[in-house]
């Protein structure tokens, strides 16, 4: 599929300051995160995407088209929900929809209405005439989003959209992000908060100090691990099979109702130990996977070849 952002060699200095260097980078549709710790350049990267400021060097396209010469077309083509609150005192939530609609080119009665269904997508139709200086911090971060999506983009550009929410309020944005995914919309999530990344994206650039560590499918860039294994057995031998697993010095971290163990075996290239066990306890091996990487023990693995470097 053709890519909806690249990047070549892309420069960003404030002075004697890198706050980008060298970022080179493909994003293809979908939904991606673009993760690091705070003061990583994520916000700088979007901020060069969108035109807000100009590179310093390298190249960008965003839709295709070159971020230098053709700003304000991207513009009309992206969604941007910015980390900071950017609402307008004295608007309400149908009246600040309703002016980024209008300022996105939209007429009065198509702003008016693509407002009012983007309000009760987000979940605030019951506070839409409420002043939006009297929505809670979950409220406002939604409203933020509701802005974003009013005129129909193609892409969106989220920058730690789940800021100041609660648990419940996180949940209820992350399925909204992971939603719009699903409807072909593209999303590019910024956030320093792993979990968020894991729990919506499919692909995920890693940043820091300015630099792109690691980016692809977070499914391929798990590693498995040498040693440790989930196995699945049918039921009716469970505990005859973890009695001789145990035997084998094969360790079971933990073993759930449904048949299915964690085990770390005594070596590497020692999965035959498992099939011995099931063959002893006449239990059926319906699958043996190894456990691969979570995204942060990735993200610090990163790090780590960085700061070696």
């Amino acid at each position: 599929m053709p890519a909806i952002i690249e990047t070549h060699q892309l420069r960003k200095h404030y002075g004697k300051v890198a706050a980008l260097r060298n970022v080179s980078l493909t994003m293809e549709p979908g939904v991606v995160g673009l993760l690091g710790p705070n003061g990583a350049g994520k916000s700088t990267l979007l901020s060069v995407l969108l035109g807000q400021v100009p590179s310093t060097g390298g190249s960008a396209k965003v839709l295709g088209f070159d971020v230098a010469r053709e700003q304000f077309r991207i513009r009309r083509r992206i969604g941007f929900m910015p980390e900071n609150d950017c609402l307008i005192a004295g608007f309400t939530g149908i009246g600040y929809v309703h002016y980024c609609g209008r300022l996105a080119g939209m007429s009065h009665a198509a702003a008016m209405q693509r407002g009012h269904e983007v309000l009760d997508y987000v979940g605030l139709g019951e506070a839409r005439y409420r002043p939006g200086e009297e929505y809670s911090a979950g409220m406002k971060q939604r409203l933020k989003l509701a802005q974003a999506l009013v005129h129909d983009p193609d892409l969106l550009f989220l920058d730690e959209p789940t800021n100041g929410m609660d648990p419940q309020g996180r949940v209820l944005m992350l399925d909204l992000i992971r939603d719009l995914g699903r409807c072909g919309i593209s999303v590019l999530l910024s956030s320093h908060l792993l979990p968020d990344v894991e729990r919506v994206c499919q692909r995920v650039v890693i940043m820091a100090n300015g630099d792109v560590l690691a980016q692809g499918d977070i499914a391929n860039m798990r590693t498995p691990h040498p040693t440790r294994y989930a196995v699945t057995v049918l039921p009716g031998a469970d505990r005859a099979f973890e009695q001789a697993l145990r035997e084998r010095s094969v360790r079971v971290e933990a073993a759930k109702p449904s048949g299915t163990f964690a085990i770390e075996l005594p070596g590497v290239n020692t999965q035959h130990l498992v099939y011995e066990a099931a063959r002893e306890a006449a239990a059926t091996v319906s699958g043996l996977a190894p456990e691969r990487s979570s995204l942060e023990a990735m993200f610090m693995a990163a790090i780590r070849r960085q700061d070696a470097a």
